[in-house]
């Protein structure tokens, strides 16, 4: 039976107050966790006791692509900058051979159910090398027919005859970055596109059969302001997307070089950035957009909105997921996989992807097992960013623990976001109330353990 849909309360002052850095907990334990000990051998080990599971589960399938012909100054992903369309062809060879050996590792008869190309900008690779990756994909797994194939496209990019292309390799859901329409903002962040573009590729993905069409957004861009995103967000709402990301601009140009570009004096100053984000949740619930949590918005018909009524919302290093019983395989540079208790990272570098393969050895940087501690905490996590609620008695029955005892010094922490307003406590349950729902990150690194012994956090961006 389908739960109400919970109502979203932004209270600034409370934001404002409580803002901090954090991460965004796409896994617990974060990356920044993994260790070089965990290498090709303990993921190959790992695929072994998969193979040999009599009940395996189904895959997701993630494949990065991380070229890109221009330097967007916000971006904070692993991407190569490059005009020489060759690379792609040389990448593609290897990105299949890794395949290959993940597949025979794997066994024959792998079930895919969800299937993700990210980037960078995945439609760098040419029609021929998309057809390349879909018949290989095919060869080495079973896509099942009614499965969540999704690709990001940069529309400034890609043709029409590509995604009708993408339509027919079977690819279902796109998601289009926008970041902002305003001129003056595009040019601060070297990224200039128009609103004609973007929905051109709107419509040419709803003519070639796509269920959903997925925007995203960034607030806090330099010189956005509140009119120019106001109008940015009407335009949006107008396409009717199925489901709108707005992520907040870290500025972390220690860590990330291209946002040295960015003139600090241009960003928005803490206020002004605060009432844009009021300003876009406001307009987007008021048409008709559900918050599914941390910068993700859906229609209530959309799949990500029917999952979190029936309680089966997931969170992966995609985002929000449907699909909550897959093991993730991660193929290309940088990619993060998760095969039963473990997570795997690939090498972050060209020559070292490629190097390992030419070894004839899985390009895996480092990785984690997790152990009993990380897995009910992990699940702690998940329960609250996805359902903004957990069970006492769930977890205690699946990880033969006593919550209260177990959890005795996160849950006298909790008090103070409780007299905050931010959730409600019961001896059965912990509840996030509407006010604390925009703050989840916040409930959640209480029960992080890895921050107890981290002295600062300074390498997250800001939890709003």
């Amino acid at each position: 039976m389908d739960k109400p849909v919970n109502q979203l309360v932004v209270d600034l002052e409370l934001i404002r107050r409580l803002d901090k850095n954090g991460p965004r907990y796409t896994s617990y334990p974060t990356a920044d966790r993994f260790v070089g000990t965990f290498n090709a051998d303990s993921y190959s080990g790992w695929l072994a006791k998969r193979k040999n599971n009599s009940v395996a589960r189904p895959l997701s399938l993630y494949i990065h692509i991380p070229f890109c012909n221009t330097l967007c100054f916000y971006c904070a992903c692993n991407k190569v900058i490059t005009k020489d369309r060759s690379k792609s062809a040389e990448y593609v060879r290897y990105l299949i051979k890794e395949m290959a050996m993940q597949a025979k590792l794997l066994g024959p008869d792998q079930v895919v159910e969800q299937l993700h190309f990210g980037g960078g900008t995945p439609t760098f690779l040419s029609d021929d090398e998309i057809r390349q990756m879909m018949a290989a994909i095919r060869q080495h797994f079973k896509l099942v027919k009614d499965g969540e194939y999704s690709i990001e496209i940069d529309p400034r990019k890609v043709s029409d005859e590509t995604i009708a292309l993408l339509g027919e390799e079977g690819f279902n859901r796109i998601s289009i970055g926008v970041q902002d329409f305003d001129e003056e903002v595009q040019r601060a962040v070297n990224r200039i596109q128009s609103e004609e573009e973007t929905l051109r590729v709107i419509h040419a993905a709803r003519a070639n059969g796509f269920k959903s069409v997925s925007i995203d957004l960034i607030y806090g861009l330099p010189k956005q302001t509140l009119k120019g995103f106001g109008a940015t967000l009407d335009k949006i709402i107008s396409a009717n997307p199925d489901r709108l990301s707005i992520y907040n601009y870290a500025h972390m140009p220690t860590m990330f070089k291209p946002q040295r570009r960015i003139h600090e004096e241009d960003l928005p100053a803490g206020q002004l950035k605060l009432d844009i984000l009021s300003m876009a949740v406001n307009k987007l619930t008021h048409a008709g957009y559900v918050y599914i949590g941390m910068d993700h918005f859906a229609k209530p018909e959309d799949e990500l909105a029917v999952a979190q009524r029936q309680g089966r919302l997931h969170r992966n290093f995609q985002g929000y997921s449907t699909h909550s019983d897959c093991d993730l395989v991660a193929l290309g540079l940088s990619a993060i996989g998760k095969i039963g208790p473990t997570y795997s990272q690939n090498y972050r570098e060209l020559e070292d992807y490629y190097g390992a393969l030419d070894k004839d050895v899985l390009p895996i940087m480092r990785g984690m097992e997790l152990n009993a501690d990380d897995l009910v905490r992990r699940t702690i996590i998940q329960a609250l960013m996805c359902h903004f609620e957990l069970t006492k008695e769930s977890i205690n029955s699946e990880f033969q623990i006593d919550f209260d005892n177990y959890f005795a010094t996160e849950l006298e922490e909790l008090r103070e976001y409780e007299r905050e307003g931010l959730l409600e406590m019961s001896p059965q349950k912990i509840s996030v109330t509407p006010k604390g729902r925009m703050l989840i990150r916040n409930i959640c690194m209480v029960f992080d353990k890895y921050l107890r012994t981290r002295r600062a956090q300074a390498t997250y961006s800001k939890v709003i």
